[in-house]
């Protein structure tokens, strides 16, 4: 639901332009890139129209979310259209959540403030997805899956149903998650092991 006819995105690169356009195909007239090193830096003091951080890097999406909402903004999520989400779904309100194209998020599962579900990414019946983590393109969570906070699951990577994943947890490209790891690592392969 759009609340202002502008939107500030901060992060002026191949993200931002992706949310640009999630923001256009919810009505928002006019995107205002903001980036420290590539547009107009970011200020407490600009005109209060929504927010949105299209930073890919969970840590510094997670620090700089903390900083525009101590600024008084109203950091709002972007769900595409074209994503299908279960009505029993849970979904933080304006929280900046990203939900692009042909994502699927299915009954009762749980998104948390922060977290990227990119393109044709899928998360099954029960699922938790936990804050700033980011569910690359193509990835998959099977049902009752519990993904951890600042995670990362690269493309078409896939978790099978019932695993965990810990906090601060990086899950490779084209990975396949067998085995719930409850200690924080990066994982490969298939089936997907700590390296």
């Amino acid at each position: 639901m759009v609340r202002t006819e502008k939107i500030y995105i901060y992060g002026a690169g191949g993200h931002g332009l992706v949310c640009k356009d999630v923001a256009l195909s919810l009505g928002y007239k006019e995107c205002i890139f903001l980036d420290d090193f590539k547009a107009k830096p970011f200020d407490p003091n600009l005109e209060k129209y929504d927010f949105f951080i299209s930073i890919g890097n969970n840590q510094l999406r997670k620090e700089f979310f903390e900083k525009v909402f101590q600024s008084g903004f109203k950091i709002v999520n972007l769900i595409h259209p074209s994503a299908i989400i279960s009505s029993s779904a849970s979904i933080q309100e304006d929280a900046g959540i990203l939900i692009m194209p042909y994502v699927v998020v299915n009954a009762k599962a749980k998104i948390s403030k922060g977290v990227i579900l990119n393109t044709s990414s899928v998360i099954e019946h029960e699922c938790e997805i936990g804050e700033f983590s980011h569910i690359s393109v193509g990835a998959k969570c099977a049902g009752n899956v519990k993904i951890g906070k600042n995670c990362l699951l690269g493309i078409n990577s896939c978790v099978l149903p019932n695993l965990s994943l810990a906090d601060d947890s990086i899950l490779g490209g084209g990975s396949a998650l067998i085995k719930s790891q409850n200690e924080k690592g990066v994982f490969v392969g298939v089936p997907a092991r700590r390296i």
